[in-house]
């Protein structure tokens, strides 16, 4: 009999969702997985080089169906990626520190993390180190 109860709850909730449509009223009734895929994201500078020690300020715009739930942002050391930092609201931006390691360039790239769980990384962002 539970079985019984569940159907006729269902089809009553189909019968009043079709009721509300033909009235001009809706009601949106969903089954299964409404995500399209990982979010998109991108990382931009306005300057092409940095000064060693100094800042350089990087945003990233990111963009999903589902809403944008964080965007980190990442800097390459040694082949790995390090996390620099974190934003969980547009406008993703950042101040960042230019280390004064003797490298050359500043490598970033920012991952963002949509509404499911899911992640995209940007492409690299290479600025220039200069002394």
């Amino acid at each position: 009999m539970p079985r019984r109860r569940a159907f006729a709850s269902q089809f009553a909730s189909l019968l009043a969702a079709a009721a509300l449509a033909g009235c001009g009223g809706g009601i949106y009734l969903g089954w299964g997985d409404d995500d399209f895929g990982p979010p998109s994201v991108s990382l931009a500078a306005a300057v092409a080089s940095v000064p060693a020690g100094g800042t350089v300020r990087v945003v990233a715009a990111a963009a999903d169906e589902n809403g944008i739930d964080e965007v980190a942002l990442y800097r390459i050391d040694d082949g790995r990626a390090v996390f620099v930092a974190s934003d969980v609201s547009a406008p993703y931006e950042w101040d960042v520190l230019v280390p004064d390691d003797g490298r050359t360039t500043l490598r970033l790239f920012a991952r963002a993390t949509d509404g499911w769980g899911e992640r995209a990384d940007s492409r690299e962002l290479v600025l220039t180190v200069t002394r």
